[in-house]
């Protein structure tokens, strides 16, 4: 299966979302996975990176162009496609994948996240799509998804879209064994406030 990875790329955080991401990477590898993952050589991305490579894994990185700086690309990718933009980058990755799982992140994973979620929700893909909560670091946002269902914002439908996860284990299984679902996947009044 070709897996789509989103993640943070800062380095100043907990020990565990950097072991949680490397074990991920290193499960991808050992189930004949490919990741695919937006090519950078730190943060999140690169831990699982890092974890498929040296599980012998395929890893497409794919970043745009001016990422190509000393020390800023993953460069033990097998495959790496470059694009002017960052818009060509996700639609690329998007392209690329079976399935999608967002490991802790900032306004970037947030953004690709949240963007794939909406584009499911309308019926433009039917991928499988997990988040790895590791440290519950998205209990906020499954919080504010919540206030938002209650409220009327969205359907309670979209939680049925993806899966929250503990562990780098879980997340997989959950795309794994998720049905990938064709066509529209429910008629857009469904999700209507």
């Amino acid at each position: 299966m070709h897996i789509c990875v989103y993640g943070a790329s800062g380095e100043h955080l907990r020990r565990e979302y950097f072991d949680a991401a490397y074990e991920l990477g290193r499960l991808l590898a050992r189930n004949g996975d490919r990741l695919i993952f937006g090519g950078g050589a730190g943060g999140l991305m690169g831990a699982c990176a890092r974890g498929a490579a040296d599980g012998g894994g395929a890893i497409l990185g794919v970043a745009p162009r001016f990422f190509d700086e000393p020390g800023v690309l993953f460069d033990r990718c097998t495959d790496f496609l470059f694009t002017e933009t960052m818009a060509q980058r996700k639609q690329l990755m998007a392209q690329e994948s079976e399935a999608f799982i967002a490991l802790p992140g900032g306004i970037g994973t947030f953004e690709e996240f949240f963007e794939t979620l909406t584009l499911k929700q309308l019926g433009r893909h039917g991928k499988p799509m997990a988040v790895l909560n590791t440290l519950d670091y998205y209990e906020p946002m499954r919080q504010m998804l919540e206030q938002a269902a209650q409220g009327g914002f969205m359907s309670r439908n979209c939680f049925e879209l993806f899966a929250f996860c503990r562990t780098p284990g879980q997340a997989l299984e959950a795309v794994r064994q998720a049905p990938a679902l064709s066509g529209s996947i429910r008629r857009l009044e469904d999700y209507a406030k």
